[in-house]
């Protein structure tokens, strides 16, 4: 999980991994790692999700953390447009650091309130054209979050057994 500071992270994986969403915002140190155990086209995986601190501006991301990564997600808050555009750059950081163009999601968090995005329907419909795969998701109400993680578990399992 790679993005700005605020965007969501923690609170997505939170959702995913125990259904469970709360308010009070703590800010991730270095990186928390969830585990969850998932059944992926009829095949049993465990999925380590790495929740990575967000910061706003990147230089560098701790490749480190991002070895052995068989895909990532890149969050933004639809709230604060700077986030979607911190979230591409990451995106290809990472596709430097790991070599290769592995599965990867961008999410668009806070989709339970579209009213306050800053994020236009252009922009979502210019990601479209650029084939970047995104998902507009809420930690809040689980909006989309269960079909994000299965559509990129799909894509790192079919990656996989490609490779063998």
């Amino acid at each position: 999980m790679l993005g700005a500071f605020s965007v969501g992270k923690t609170s997505l994986v939170s959702q995913f991994v125990h259904s469970v969403f709360s308010d009070k915002y703590l800010s991730t140190v270095g990186v928390k790692i969830s585990k969850k155990e998932v059944v992926i086209s009829g095949t049993e995986a465990t999925l380590l999700l790495w929740d990575m601190e967000g910061k706003d501006v990147y230089v560098d991301i701790n490749s480190s953390y991002l070895r052995g990564a068989m895909g990532f997600f890149v969050v933004a808050d639809g709230c604060r447009k700077e986030t979607l555009d911190i979230a591409l750059d990451l995106r290809e950081l990472a596709f430097n650091i790991l070599g290769a163009r592995v599965p990867t999601r961008l999410l668009i968090n806070k989709a339970d309130v579209t009213e306050e995005w800053e994020i236009t329907r252009e922009t979502l419909e210019e990601l479209r054209e650029k084939r970047v795969e995104f998902f507009c998701t809420s930690a809040k109400n689980g909006q989309n979050i269960n079909q994000a993680f299965e559509s990129l578990a799909e894509e790192m399992l079919r990656e996989q057994n490609s490779a063998k």
